[in-house]
């Protein structure tokens, strides 16, 4: 509850980028569009800044509710760049109130101090696990928005969605196969390099985190097989993907949050 406990600089990171995120999510819908880019542009950089402060400050710390806000900040970084590139693409709403959710709650649950014998490569090698998490979440955020425009072609509404479907649904696979190589990395990382990585102590074993974990790898892996091999698409392939990336978060954010909320341990 910690809010007590965070430093002051914490503390105004996080009120900048929520107030930033919350003018952006407000102004999608009754400002003029000058003044949401501003503000998501400095909530995107003030919640990077406090990222980069929580994982490799003075006291660094750790957590289910850090791992949201990280894949909340790299689900930002993507649609960002999107949207030079296709500016219709109508998603800022719905990512700002993410991201204003995410910092917020990170500033209540900042998680668990690091243990002193863990290594300084431990927040790198998180890093790229929560990279995977941001990765598969944006394609979760395009997965959604191309069933909802092949919803609006089959009751012939207008699906315009700011990008084309095919387009969309290239992009969204492409996603998938990033973010299945840097789980694999990441998973292969912690299997050979674990007691470099979290202390002498510690060593591989099969915990709740661990089969998720490696459920998730499968259920990408034969994703990506269906699709290069029998041409799997549209909601066959979209009910796979919510599958493993609902097993994702299990792995670690929910597993993170019945130790640290529910059962009030530490790592």
């Amino acid at each position: 509850m910690i809010l007590a406990s965070a430093s002051s600089l914490n503390l105004t990171l996080v009120l900048i980028a929520a107030a930033a995120y919350a003018v952006s999510a407000m102004g999608a819908v009754r400002l003029g569009e000058r003044v949401p880019r501003v503000a998501v542009r400095l909530a995107w950089l003030a919640h990077g800044a406090l990222l980069l402060w929580s994982l490799f400050g003075m006291e660094p710390r750790f957590g289910f509710a850090p791992a949201l806000s990280v894949t909340a900040w790299l689900v930002a970084a993507v649609y960002a760049v999107e949207s030079r590139v296709y500016p219709l693409l109508q998603t800022r709403w719905a990512l700002s109130v993410l991201g204003a959710a995410a910092v917020l709650l990170a500033a209540f649950f900042p998680g668990n101090l690091l243990h002193a014998n863990a290594s300084v490569w431990l927040p790198l090698h998180w890093a790229l696990g929560i990279a995977s998490y941001g990765l598969f979440g944006v394609a979760v955020v395009h997965a959604w928005f191309m069933t909802r425009a092949e919803d609006r072609i089959r009751l012939a509404a207008d699906p315009d969605s700011g990008m084309p479907l095919l387009t969309m649904e290239r992009l969204t696979f492409r996603f998938v196969s990033t973010g299945f190589l840097l789980l694999t990395a990441t998973l292969v990382a912690g299997f050979l390099f674990d007691r470099q990585l979290y202390g002498s102590a510690t060593a591989w074993k099969w915990d709740h985190k661990t089969v998720f974990s490696l459920l998730s790898w499968l259920t990408f892996a034969v994703l990506l097989l269906g699709r290069s091999r029998f041409g799997w698409r549209g909601r066959r392939a979209v009910r796979i993907l919510y599958g493993g990336t609902g097993l994702l978060l299990l792995a670690y954010v929910g597993s993170r949050f019945v130790l640290e909320v529910v059962l009030g341990r530490s790592l």
